[in-house]
């Protein structure tokens, strides 16, 4: 396992730097065919990038499986969470940087956005178990739980927005961020499939009963408490 990430590591490292000598001749010479030409390679870094530890896959796993959702939700959530985390990247890129600290220690990271995640999702998770504790007629809110678990900003999105912007040239980063995007949502699309034809097979072992559900459903929402915790806590 250690070896894989490594690998995965050492391969968006050299992306990166691809990605940021073909903006660089992008800004130089105007050529928007060997921009696009690039993006494929973008693509594979927000797939690499992906798989590395990190982006609440674990997060979006436990709520699928908690909330047992239907496949177009499962795969909508993930592509939400995808949008949210590329897309804040995006804005503080172009202009909210205020949000992004600049303490050594912290460089690059969203400290309020951070803080706001956790506890939009340490709700959900409390929502989760008081559902299962006492049952309501509500539903579950993917939506809501995507924008909250994706608003951390993607820091290497940062960087290349902010790069290219430096360059004068916005339009590449915004290129590379949707080609981000496709290669992130890909991979927590593959992570919300999987969550979602788990959750079908259990929803097959526990049947119809009230009590197995919603057993289901408090062991998702603790399972998330315990991870944003860990979380705030690491």
């Amino acid at each position: 396992m250690t070896d894989i990430l490594a690998f995965l590591v050492a391969l968006q490292g050299d992306i990166q730097r691809s990605v940021a000598d073909q903006i660089s001749a992008f800004s130089a010479s105007g050529d928007w065919l060997a921009l696009l030409g690039a993006m494929p390679l973008a693509v594979a870094f927000g797939m690499a990038h992906a798989l590395t530890p990190g982006h609440n896959k674990l997060v979006l796993a436990t709520f699928v499986l908690g909330e047992r959702l239907g496949l177009l939700k499962a795969l909508t959530t993930s592509m939400l969470l995808s949008a949210t985390h590329i897309g804040s990247a995006v804005a503080i890129g172009f202009g909210a940087n205020w949000l992004v600290s600049r303490t050594i220690t912290q460089a690059g990271r969203a400290p309020l956005l951070e803080t706001t995640s956790q506890v939009l999702l340490a709700a959900i998770a409390v929502w989760m178990v008081w559902r299962a504790i006492w049952p309501t007629r509500s539903h579950e809110h993917p939506g809501l739980f995507a924008v909250a678990a994706g608003l951390v900003p993607c820091p290497l999105t940062l960087f290349t927005v902010v790069m290219a912007t430096s360059m004068g040239s916005p339009e590449a980063g915004a290129i590379f961020a949707l080609a981000m995007l496709v290669g992130v949502g890909s991979v927590l699309s593959l992570v919300g499939l999987a969550a979602h034809v788990g959750a079908a097979r259990m929803s097959g072992i526990v049947g119809r009963l009230d009590l197995a559900g919603r057993a289901v459903l408090g062991l998702g929402g603790a399972m998330l408490l315990l991870l944003v915790l860990i979380s705030l806590l690491g």
